[in-house]
This record gives structure tokens, C-alpha cells and sequence, in this order.
């Protein structure tokens, strides 16, 4: 499980560094160092805004996800159309070097609004990555969006 928060830097060719403990957990647990990279579902921030980060996929996990995701049944056309296009369709094959070092495409670094200090999240199955000012923004609305005195938190211990 991917877990934690940890700031690093996108230096001035898009190259940016795993942190230590997630390429372990990707080649521990999931036996691969390979990862799919692309962009998350946006984060509604009120007001017409989004905000959107991108995620990382363990190699084979991305797999997973693609025959879910085909196999489906739950949604619109035009929501399936809105994923392929947002997160399947931009997703990039990446691979860490030796010192850990990953390049983010262009395209992602726009999308995702990255600058030089981002965050590296882990969400449990995955790897979240925010530019700084995103993640604050995306920050203040989970405290909005947080289930506090539901019973789904209650029977969670929180």
C-alpha cells in the first residue's frame, strides 16, 4: 500500500524523483518498477473550478483498471468517452532510472499545473502528484467534503 506525503522538486527538464519507499513498494509488493502514469479525475473545487494532479498506476494494476473499465457498466456514453479521454487515452508507460528519476511530459506538467515544488500522495493503490498550490486548493475542499459525524466514519473509528 502506498502510503504518505512527500514534497520533492521537478527540475528544469521535467525530471522529477520517486520517492525512495513508493519504488520499493512498487517492486516489492507489485513486482514491477514499470508504472503508468496519468492524469486524475478532476476534483470539483465549487464554482465551476477543478483542480487536477495525476496519478500513478503499478505497471500491472493499469491493466486491471483498463478491463474493469471495459467490462463496465455504470456509465453514460458521454461519461466513458470523458474517462478514455482524461485518463486512459494520455496515460504513458514510465520507468524510474537509478537515482529514481522520472521525466512528466509536457503535456501532464500543463494538465496538472506542476511547477517546480509538487507533493507525491499515496492513496493506498496508487500514487497521486499535485503541484503545491493545486494540492492546497484540493486540500481545503476535502475539509469541506470530509464525512464528519456520518455513520460511514462512526463504523471507520473516526
Amino acid at each position: 500500500m502506498f502510503r504518505g506525503i512527500f514534497e520533492t522538486t521537478v527540475d528544469t527538464k521535467g525530471r522529477t524523483s520517486l520517492p525512495a519507499r513508493f519504488r520499493e513498494i512498487l517492486v516489492g509488493t507489485h513486482g514491477d518498477e514499470r508504472f503508468f502514469l496519468t492524469n486524475s479525475v478532476p476534483v470539483d473545487l465549487g464554482g465551476g473550478l477543478h483542480s487536477s494532479g495525476l496519478l500513478i498506476f503499478p505497471y500491472k494494476e493499469w491493466f486491471v483498471f483498463e478491463e474493469n473499465f471495459r467490462v463496465s457498466k455504470g456509465f453514460t456514453s458521454d461519461q466513458r468517452k470523458s474517462i478514455m479521454r482524461t485518463i486512459i487515452s494520455p496515460a504513458q508507460e514510465c520507468c524510474a532510472d537509478k537515482l529514481g528519476r522520472f521525466l512528466i511530459p509536457p503535456t501532464f506538467r500543463k494538465s496538472a499545473a506542476l511547477d517546480r515544488e509538487i507533493q507525491f500522495v499515496g492513496t493506498m493503490d496508487k500514487i497521486e502528484i499535485w503541484s503545491m498550490s493545486e494540492w492546497d486548493k484540493v486540500r481545503a475542499q476535502d475539509v469541506k467534503n470530509f464525512p464528519s459525524g456520518t455513520e460511514a466514519a462512526a463504523e471507520l473509528g473516526l
